[in-house]
């Protein structure tokens, strides 16, 4: 019996308004991982009035999305949408580098693509 890994794991740290969130994503998301994850960013965000948040999105394991986990990113995007300074998008996939630019139309900080960790965190400290 085989079963396919998938999920979301994620780290945050804060430091007065500032929040540093670490996020992997491993294998194809569903709607249940985003029912789990999205009440934790919620609530640490709520916490602050204007919070400003740095993220690191580990998606070298990310094979993608079930449809409607799809549409519980988007919204999760568009509900922090000011509150994201810089997003660092690891992978290994052309379609995560596309998703990167895209992700720019929604987010109103810096979203980056880096096909390796060193160049992320460098750009999220800079």
């Amino acid at each position: 019996m085989s079963t396919d890994r998938h999920g979301l794991s994620i780290g945050i740290e804060r430091s007065g308004d500032n929040f540093f969130l670490s996020l992997k994503a491993v294998g194809t998301l569903t709607h249940a991982d985003y029912e789990v994850i999205t009440p934790l960013i919620d609530s640490a965000l709520a916490t602050v009035k204007q919070p400003s948040v740095d993220m690191l999105v580990d998606g070298t394991e990310l094979d993608g999305w079930e449809i409607r986990a799809a549409w519980d990113d988007f919204k999760l995007g568009l509900k922090h949408n000011n509150e994201f300074h810089k997003i660092a998008i690891l992978g290994n996939k052309k379609w995560q580098e596309l998703a990167a630019k895209i992700g720019t139309w929604f987010i109103s900080g810096e979203v980056k693509y880096f096909d390796n960790i060193a160049d992320a965190t460098v750009w999220l400290k800079s």
